[in-house]
């Protein structure tokens, strides 16, 4: 049954709606609709010029709408007189192929072809800087070996604290937060769901996550590497597929006991998909400049940087890309902070089905410590070492591109590239350091 967004306003004394879409470099967009005018827009969708966004449109363009999707409303926990709800974009009157959410809901349809529904739950990672963002905000937080530091993660209750409290009121089963591997770094867990509803919680997270730091005085950042020789911020997603969508799923079609890590045969073949197309995969999942200061960075303070370099697989062993911590689910350990939410899901199940419907053979499994002894693998490809080399990765990937549509592959690529160049471009003081008086 769809929400009528305007009783719900009547309802919920909401004032204004917020009504937001995610952009190609995953930033959020959104109008502030005043409740009076919303059964307009739940109609038509509110105006956006797509070019003044990341998306690969000209000035030219007719207006991009974005209609609201009623069932992902939120109402603000901390403004409860504005609600956000996202958006799926629509130009004269057609789905806008390139627009992250409407990728995602392609690939959910692709996947329920093959009988798969795939359900997602995401570990979000971010550091609490100062406002400037160029420290850590507890001065205090200086151990080698901070993880689950229970002072420092107190010394931070009232964050972390108002977070669960609404994710709790939204009855979103949050079960564990913590303080993690890096100074000033935190992780916050809720409960998996189907693969649209995942991204919609993932993205009013990080919105959520911004607003309540900023409450306090603080800066939240998600950014991959924010800190040099700190642990990065990840964003590993655990990943099982379904017999059917919501409430109606009964049965986890990757659990098979009688299989190697109790992963069914076409658990199997969904990652053997996900390790074929890996490299392909870190131009989405590791989306930024940034990103290569994680998954190929040296030896943190705390003495190991929780990220992967090589394509391996294991079992309950957080040293590899894919982890199997148990019978019917794996976790993909390669997204990091900057993954765009909804790309992200699109991404996972793009290169699933398509091992699934070429029967993917995911390789040998390693069970050693890749960090202590990832040099005795020999022939797993390494992760790239930049963007512009996963960009490459991904653009000769054409099984990938094609399922994740060549409309959306065409646009990343161009705007990725275009931000390759602004980097390249850009002149640096390490530059002048090391090559000044050569």
């Amino acid at each position: 049954m769809t929400t009528d967004l305007a009783a719900f306003a009547k309802e919920k004394n909401i004032k204004y709606f917020m009504i937001s879409f995610t952009d190609l470099f995953g930033g959020q967009r959104a109008k502030l609709v005043p409740a009076q005018a919303i059964t307009d827009m739940q109609k038509d969708g509110a105006g956006f010029a797509g070019f003044a966004t990341w998306l690969d449109m000209t000035p030219a363009h007719p207006d991009m709408l974005a209609v609201p999707d009623p069932s992902s409303v939120i109402q603000l926990p901390w403004n409860p007189e504005v609600a956000w709800v996202a958006g799926n974009c629509v130009m004269e009157e057609q789905d806008v192929a390139q627009a992250p959410r409407n990728v995602l809901r392609n690939l959910i349809a692709e996947a329920a072809k093959e009988g798969m529904h795939v359900k997602t739950g995401i570990e979000a990672e971010f550091f609490l800087l100062t406002p400037e963002g160029d420290e850590i905000s507890d001065p205090y937080d200086t151990a080698a070996k901070p993880c689950y530091d229970q002072q420092a993660v107190m010394r931070r209750y009232d964050v972390v604290k108002e977070i669960c409290d609404y994710m709790l009121d939204m009855g979103w089963g949050p079960y564990q937060n913590d303080h993690e591997d890096a100074n000033g770094q935190f992780e916050m867990n809720w409960d998996f769901d189907d693969a649209l509803i995942t991204a919609d919680k993932h993205s009013f997270f990080k919105f959520m996550t911004k607003s309540i730091a900023e409450k306090h005085g603080f800066r939240a950042t998600f950014m991959p590497k924010p800190i040099e020789g700190l642990t990065g911020n990840g964003c590993h997603a655990h990943i099982s597929v379904w017999d059917a969508p919501g409430a109606d799923a009964s049965t986890n079609i990757f659990a098979d006991n009688s299989k190697e890590l109790g992963l069914s045969d076409k658990g199997r073949t969904f990652l053997g998909g996900i390790m074929r197309h890996a490299s392909a995969l870190a131009a989405i999942t590791n989306p930024t400049v940034n990103s290569y200061k994680r998954i190929n960075a040296p030896r943190t303070i705390s003495g190991a940087t929780w990220a992967p370099n090589t394509v391996t697989w294991t079992g309950n062993n957080r040293t590899h890309m894919v982890r199997v911590p148990g019978p019917g689910r794996f976790e993909l350990r390669l997204p990091d902070g900057a993954v765009n939410p909804y790309l992200l899901q699109a991404i996972i199940i793009a290169a699933g089905v398509d091992g699934v419907r070429t029967n993917a053979d995911p390789g040998k499994r390693w069970d050693i410590d890749m960090y202590a002894e990832g040099h005795k693998i020999t022939g797993a490809p390494k992760l790239p070492l930049n963007m512009l080399d996963a960009l490459r990765e991904y653009d000769k990937d054409e099984a990938l591109k094609e399922i994740m549509g060549n409309e959306f592959s065409n646009a990343y690529l161009k705007l990725k590239h275009q931000e390759w160049n602004s980097f390249v471009s850009h002149f640096s003081k390490w530059e002048k350091d090391n090559t000044l008086d050569i």
